[in-house]
């Protein structure tokens, strides 16, 4: 398959799961599912375990083949699951996706870079990887300050020499910070738009 058709194909794959969304979006909407907490907890707590795997693995997933935004993510989490459990299933599903992005990068290499992502997106950071000796400073920083696009990066990184032991920690030990940020804020801003919505 050549690259042009890859990437027609990665394209075709980001739309219809981006689709997929919209649709339960506005499911969710009509249901009054959206515009309802008590409702939305309601309809993940009838799931039971496979609720909270489902949110794990989307977490996972939309690393890997990014979709949403995942601060949207992580405010979803934290509607269904409550702070500190949302906060948790965030934390391990954003980790599991940004390790798998790290070996997906490590076995294809570069050309999968611009498979996935933007021309304007590879030219402003990978200039980053040509550091050897700052990436790894400038890829935690990025990762603990929610300032770049950590999806990008993660793949970024799995084209460097970067160890799986240094990548690995940076990940475990940087996300926290910028999820409990996330989190927060977009919960704020959600806790001032559902009054509107209903």
């Amino acid at each position: 398959m050549s690259r042009a058709a890859e990437r027609t194909v990665l394209q075709a794959v980001s739309m219809a799961g981006f689709l997929v969304c919209i649709a339960v979006a506005v499911w969710g909407w009509h249901t009054g599912v959206l515009t309802s907490q008590e409702r939305l907890q309601a309809l993940v707590s009838s799931l039971g375990l496979a609720g909270t795997l489902l949110f794990v693995a989307f977490q996972a997933v939309q690393v890997v083949v990014p979709v949403l935004p995942g601060g949207l993510g992580c405010l979803v989490g934290v509607i269904l699951f409550g702070p500190v459990w949302g906060f948790i299933y965030n934390y391990v599903g954003i980790c599991l996706g940004s390790l798998m992005a790290f070996g997906v990068a490590r076995n294809c290499g570069k050309p999968l870079l611009s498979l996935l992502f933007s021309e304007r997106t590879i030219q402003k950071y990978s200039h980053w990887a040509e550091e050897r000796n700052r990436f790894a400073r400038l890829f935690a920083l990025a990762i603990f300050l929610p300032v770049a696009p950590d999806d990008f990066l993660c793949y970024l990184a799995g084209t460097t020499d970067m160890s799986w032991r240094r990548y690995t920690a940076i990940i475990l030990l940087g996300k926290p910070f910028a999820i409990a940020l996330y989190s927060l804020g977009l919960t704020v801003i959600w806790q001032h738009i559902v009054p509107v919505l209903g």
